[in-house]
């Protein structure tokens, strides 16, 4: 893409978010959505791909539907209360129909249907700004409400990490996986929202430093699907060495970065008498854990085979891993000692 034309697009994902995080008013924040919405959408187009456009057109209706009801809800609490202002929400209808439309966006199940679809059709850097950016407004507005109704965050985070965890195990296309992580992840984050709005910040900051890294490396190595990852070794060994360990830390195995978050998650449950939704959160993330021992398998311990239909990468010049990179996979493993610090720091 021209950069003359990435710029303002790029400044209007910044600003619309940046409209969202610092709004108080209802209709400015659905304002601020809605610059990002329309900002990102001429990225996901810009391969002029059948695929590509086909995923535009389902994040755009889905968005606006998202959009939508949250004006219609919004509009419904000022009609009730007479403000729009965040903190006047008395009506619990109101209250359900944001929560929904805000987890309609996210994608938390079982609202989560386009999310896979879409990240499908998009390239690997696309999905990336759809799976971690593009999250952090709906998530700065439902953080600020008070639910009317606890168990529907509580049905939204049992839904999606279990969904999450069940729709990556019969998947062969990295994105459509990227996208059930996603889901497992937000899911855990809606969880924590009920009981710490500092540990559902954390576990968001954990999930996106985490899917960036990931995310970046499947780039830098073209890899669209598990029979691609077998020629990552060859491509680049030393990166290919550290891929596992972000991928552990995504399904949140002891002593990486995204045990603390689920760690954390689960002791607070427990200690708030949910013992039992404790264990079906822990018992989903398992399958999670299945889902990226597969992909761990496939990039470090396979070979690709001998005939190769397919163009040889690894007789091409691939570019160098960038600083970038680099950091995101040494915080994906190695901040856990510097956990509580980061949990104080958020909490103030």
């Amino acid at each position: 893409m021209n950069p003359i034309l990435m710029i303002p697009l790029v400044f209007g994902l910044g600003l619309g978010t940046t409209i969202a995080f610092t709004s108080s008013h209802w209709l400015i924040a659905w304002m601020g959505l809605e610059i990002s919405t329309i900002a990102i959408i001429p990225l996901m187009a810009k391969h002029h791909h059948p695929r590509a456009i086909e995923a535009a057109t389902k994040y755009f209706l889905t968005q606006a539907t998202g959009a939508a009801l949250l004006l219609f809800a919004t509009m419904v609490n000022a009609w009730l209360s007479g403000e729009w202002d965040f903190y006047h929400t008395p009506s619990p209808i109101a209250t359900i129909l944001v929560t929904l439309a805000l987890a309609l966006k996210m994608g938390l199940a079982p609202l989560h249907a386009w999310l896979p679809e879409v990240l499908q059709g998009v390239d690997l850097i696309t999905g990336m700004v759809i799976s971690t950016w593009q999250k952090l407004a709906p998530f700065a507005l439902l953080i600020q409400i008070e639910p009317s109704n606890p168990h529907l965050l509580t049905f939204l985070g049992l839904t999606s990490t279990l969904v999450g965890g069940w729709g990556g195990l019969n998947q062969t296309q990295l994105r459509k996986i990227l996208a059930y992580s996603s889901i497992a992840h937000l899911g855990w984050v809606a969880l924590a929202m009920q009981f710490s709005k500092s540990l559902a910040l954390l576990t968001l900051v954990t999930y996106i430093i985490m899917a960036a890294a990931a995310f970046l490396v499947f780039d830098h190595t073209h890899s669209t699907d598990l029979t691609t990852l077998a020629m990552s070794a060859t491509k680049n060994p030393v990166l290919t060495a550290f891929t596992p360990l972000i991928l552990f830390s995504l399904g949140g195995l002891p002593p990486l970065t995204g045990f603390f978050p689920k760690w954390m998650i689960l002791q607070t449950m427990v200690e708030n008498n949910c013992a039992l939704m404790a264990t079906i959160a822990a018992l989903s993330s398992l399958l999670s854990l299945y889902v990226y021992l597969r992909i761990a398998y496939a990039m470090a311990l396979t070979m690709s085979p001998g005939t190769i239909t397919c163009a040889i990468f690894w007789v091409l010049r691939l570019p160098r891993p960038s600083l970038h990179l680099a950091t995101l996979t040494m915080a994906s493993s190695g901040l856990l000692p510097i956990a509580p610090m980061l949990i104080t720091v958020l909490s103030i």
